[in-house]
């Protein structure tokens, strides 16, 4: 369970469906979005549910499952603050007391959510925790669980089903959506195969545990101790036995690529991230949050294909956009 995530994720930002679909290429049949404010609990305006993401991931399958029955909006989207600072705004109070279907974490990473659907009762909202969903235990030490290649097609069934339920008429419309999901993550799985066949148990190095279920996809060994990953991801400091093992790590060339967490940096990873350029480490930027302009498959990919071209040309993508 996550204790305390000293991050620098999310301002609340809201992602409106309609912009959502643009990333995916699938909103031109797209009915007008509703406005929270007007909605009412447990119906819909215009044929178009209400649906939020607490993470802008999340959002943006929902609204690919969806499609023009659903209009998403998305909670921690902005790469500059800490989900554990969050403070709900009247306007998200009532967009979350108005929403069809929620799709959220759990494992503590979004513990806010909790707090503002106990306070915004609605005995129609549906809520997929995707922790307790998938069956992850309250002990599962990484919440970052849409890293892991066999989360997001569960969880679109999943919209799917309850979508299905709000909306019984669209159920074919809204499986065909999950299978058009899903192929369109294969290329995404083609590219962890090609890296688990060609570098398997390569030695790499990571700031915090984010992309770790990818990495274990792919075939890599993470050489970073476990306690480090959890000490920068809970905000607090590593022992010093633990930044040395991970500094000689990089400058002894113990590792061929640094994955570099965009979105949880202090003094002691960009310290890190010096030693690794110093010592001609190539460095691999990872994200919490999908980055602007991406969809979920085309994040997942491109984090795969630089890992690869890390591995294989030495090139470092540091950022992604």
């Amino acid at each position: 369970m996550l204790q305390h995530k000293k991050k620098t994720i999310g301002v609340i930002s809201i992602m409106g469906g309609l912009s959502l679909l643009s990333l995916t290429g699938c909103g031109s049949n797209m009915a007008a979005p509703v406005n929270p404010s007007s909605g009412s609990v447990g119906t819909t305006q215009h044929g178009v549910l209400l649906g939020v993401g607490a993470e802008n991931e999340y959002a943006n399958v929902m609204q690919q499952i969806g499609g023009k029955y659903l209009s998403v909006s998305a909670i921690m989207s902005d790469p500059n603050t800490d989900p554990h600072e969050y403070e709900a705004s009247p306007q998200t109070s009532s967009m979350i007391a108005h929403a069809n279907l929620i799709v959220q974490n759990g494992l503590g990473y979004d513990d806010f959510m909790n707090k503002l659907e106990s306070a915004s009762g609605n005995p129609h909202r549906k809520i997929i925790e995707v922790q307790t969903s998938l069956g992850y235990s309250n002990s599962t030490p990484n919440p970052h669980l849409w890293y892991a290649p066999s989360t997001m097609p569960r969880v679109a069934q999943l919209i799917a089903d309850d979508l299905s339920a709000l909306l019984p008429a669209h159920k074919a419309y809204f499986n065909h959506n999950v299978a058009i999901f899903d192929a369109s993550l294969q290329p995404y799985d083609r590219e962890l195969e090609h890296v688990q066949k060609e570098f398997k148990n390569a030695p790499v190095a990571t700031t915090e545990p984010v992309c770790d279920y990818m990495l274990e996809a792919a075939g890599m060994a993470n050489k970073t101790p476990w306690s480090f990953q959890a000490a920068i991801m809970n905000g607090i400091d590593p022992s010093p036995q633990d930044v040395n093992t991970e500094e000689q790590l990089l400058s002894n060339h113990q590792v061929d690529v640094f994955l570099y967490n965009q979105q949880v940096v202090d003094s002691l990873t960009t310290s890190l991230l010096q030693i690794a350029k110093q010592h001609h480490i190539p460095v691999v930027g990872v994200y919490e949050t999908m980055p602007p302009n991406y969809s979920y498959q085309s994040w997942m990919q491109d984090e795969v294909i630089d890992l690869q071209k890390a591995l294989q040309y030495h090139t470092s993508t540091q950022t992604l956009s």
